[in-house]
């Protein structure tokens, strides 16, 4: 009689067990589906990104986020941005936007990261020129040039340019190290007339790159002269006075 009664709680506890296991994944199921109605599949980035890097597979993973959370120009598909070339570092996680990314139509990767109605030019640098080593691809730089007049022998140098993208550090537009690097020669993000400024100031004489905070805006410096307000002199009035024949004009007072 125990022996029957022991297989029968068994049996009833193997019931209850199994019916719990299945309410408990019908919930889950349920659930499940709720947040995907309200969930949407956007790409991230599965690695760190660094700047130049050409886009692959590889660097991509989908995730699901709130459809309310999802910017306007977010990733939603490998395809997209798959063989396009990362303008800016994105850091592991993070979610990948369209804005960051441009696409390569073939030829070098520096060329599809020149921006539009933008040139790229080519300094030749040595460890000093080139902030001693710690220019990095996408870097903001000033360029200073130096001038030696040739009857007094006296150098002058002024900032010629102000917050110049890096492209390129010798044949590298992308770096995973923060650590100081020896090149011998910079490319330069600049416009047509800055690149024509940049040639000339070189031919008369040397130039000196300045490594630069790139959130730091370009301003006015405080110790410069303000501009001189030229003041205009206005004659006072005149009353023109007739008696008779006689015209006489006096001036009013102010």
């Amino acid at each position: 009689m125990m022996k029957k009664r022991g297989v029968m709680l068994v049996a009833l506890s193997l019931i209850m067990g199994l019916g719990a296991a299945w309410f408990a994944n019908g919930w889950i199921a349920n659930r499940a589906g709720v947040a995907d109605g309200n969930n949407a599949v956007v790409m991230s980035a599965a690695m760190d990104i660094p700047y130049g890097t050409k886009m692959e597979s590889r660097h991509i993973k989908a995730v699901k986020i709130p459809k309310e959370l999802i910017p306007q120009d977010a990733v939603q598909s490998v395809e997209e941005i798959e063989g396009h070339v990362a303008n800016a570092d994105v850091v592991r996680g993070e979610m990948l936007i369209q804005s960051r990314f441009v696409a390569h139509n073939g030829g070098s990767t520096l060329a599809a990261l020149i921006g539009e109605n933008m040139r790229a030019i080519t300094v030749r640098v040595d460890d000093v020129v080139g902030v001693a080593g710690f220019l990095l691809p996408g870097n903001y730089v000033d360029v200073l040039a130096t001038k030696v007049e040739r009857k007094s022998k006296k150098a002058s140098t002024e900032t010629i340019l102000k917050k110049i993208k890096v492209l390129a550090v010798d044949q590298q537009t992308r770096t995973n190290e923060s650590d100081p690097i020896v090149v011998r020669a910079v490319t330069l993000e600049m416009e047509p007339k800055q690149s024509e400024i940049l040639t000339k100031r070189r031919a008369e004489g040397t130039i000196q790159l300045t490594l630069r905070n790139p959130n730091e805006e370009v301003l006015i410096a405080k110790n410069e002269p303000k501009p001189k307000v030229r003041r205009t002199y206005k004659p006072a009035p005149t009353v023109t006075v007739i008696r008779g024949t006689k015209v006489n004009k006096q001036k009013t007072s102010r």
